[in-house]
């Protein structure tokens, strides 16, 4: 074998192990995805590496990737957008331009990226907003938040908190005209983490005389206390979103101190005298049968007291959502829930789902049988655009 011979047959298999990721037959477009999966696992290696050689944190590498992907504030033939701060917070504002005669629905919506990636000026972001509020004439706003490592919960929280708040101000929504009466919170990921928590925390809060019509929550994360659900178990090596990246994700929420990371990772955090919280977070008795699909529910390891005294976020409503109480649950609003099959949330939204039906909240559930993380973001792909579609169908009915 030649020289070339053989530097081009290394060339074939490095090729091949980076981009061959076996799939389910149900999935499609394969080879899509695993181009895609490519690129994502190609930064995440060279962020792993930068971090080892102690250049750079993982997260800052992995932010900096992102962020060549963001796009400016462009105003196009239907949508004006512009950009502004709510309460100190940069948010992105989407109006469409037709006249309209009444007052506008909206929606106040939230990115995701494991609390440590992403803005609204993501390319992906963006055109989610921009069609949302042009298929729906309604008014889009895409808020910001500051991010981990830098900045750790409940800061995140807040910032989304009370960038919704200023939103939900009478002469805010009047600027925008918007009807107070038709407003939605919607997230994707950790910004249905955000959600979930910022719409519950609204019921509590004696300054909002305003009533959401809606939430949706897409994939949403939703509980840091139990990583051993069969979707954690089934779908652990899956493109997008693999177990040990939303482990890490989940623990820089809180902390930088890769102690909590490695307790989730053996599912050893739990501290026992926080061992009656698992009740809202057991998938035994909250995934529907045909998800268990055999497995066994084993009781957790309970952790290092320490840890939860360190960081008790990761014990605290406002980052858990599935921790409220059954009572907190019942003022909530009719619920849109997406979830993906090969995704290691799946679970986390089908347990909400549960609790939501047994406070009696009206929700409608849907299950991409086909999905994965991320799916209705990436619009080159068909799962991407049919399930933005059922997405956007559902708000309009319903907002």
């Amino acid at each position: 074998m030649g020289r070339k011979s053989f530097y081009l047959m290394i060339l074939v298999v490095l090729v091949a192990y980076y981009t061959y990721t076996p799939l389910p037959d149900n999935v499609e477009e394969p080879w899509k995805i695993m181009w895609l999966n490519t690129y994502l696992t190609i930064f995440s290696n060279v962020a792993t590496v930068v971090e080892l050689l102690g250049f750079n944190h993982f997260l800052d590498s992995l932010s900096f990737f992102m962020s060549l992907d963001e796009v400016p504030p462009t105003s196009d033939e239907t949508v004006t957008v512009t950009e502004t701060t709510f309460n100190n917070i940069p948010v992105r504002v989407y109006v469409p331009k037709r006249k309209s005669e009444a007052l506008r629905r909206a929606i106040f919506y939230i990115h995701g990226g494991g609390w440590c990636l992403g803005s609204a000026a993501l390319k992906s972001c963006d055109q989610l907003s921009r069609c949302t509020a042009d298929r729906l004439d309604a008014v889009v706003v895409s808020t910001n938040y500051r991010l981990a490592p830098k900045y750790h919960f409940p800061v995140q929280f807040e910032d989304v908190y009370n960038s919704l708040k200023w939103f939900l101000r009478k002469k805010v929504l009047a600027k925008y005209g918007v009807n107070p009466e038709r407003i939605g919170v919607s997230g994707d990921s950790a910004g249905g983490n955000l959600a979930a928590a910022v719409v519950q925390q609204l019921l509590n809060d004696p300054d909002i005389k305003i009533k959401l019509k809606i939430q949706s929550l897409l994939y949403p994360a939703l509980q840091p206390l139990d990583f051993a659900s069969p979707s954690y178990q089934e779908n652990s090596h899956f493109p997008i979103l693999p177990k040990s990246l939303m482990v890490r994700l989940w623990s820089e929420y809180f902390t930088t101190d890769r102690s909590l990371e490695k307790a989730m990772h053996s599912n050893q955090h739990v501290p026992v005298e926080s061992s009656h919280l698992l009740q809202f977070a057991n998938w035994s008795s909250l995934l529907p049968e045909r998800f268990k699909k055999g497995h066994v529910y084993k009781n957790p390891t309970y952790g290092s007291s320490e840890l939860a005294k360190k960081y008790p976020g990761f014990l605290d409503v406002r980052a858990v959502p599935l921790l409220a109480e059954d009572s907190k649950l019942r003022g909530l609003p009719p619920t849109y829930v997406m979830t993906c099959q090969y995704d290691v949330l799946r679970d986390d939204g089908l347990m909400y789902v549960t609790r939501l039906q047994n406070a009696g909240v009206q929700v409608t559930l849907n299950n991409v049988e086909d999905g994965f993380h991320g799916a209705p973001i990436f619009q080159t792909l068909k799962i991407g655009k049919r399930e933005l579609n059922h997405y956007i169908s559902w708000l309009n009915e319903n907002l």
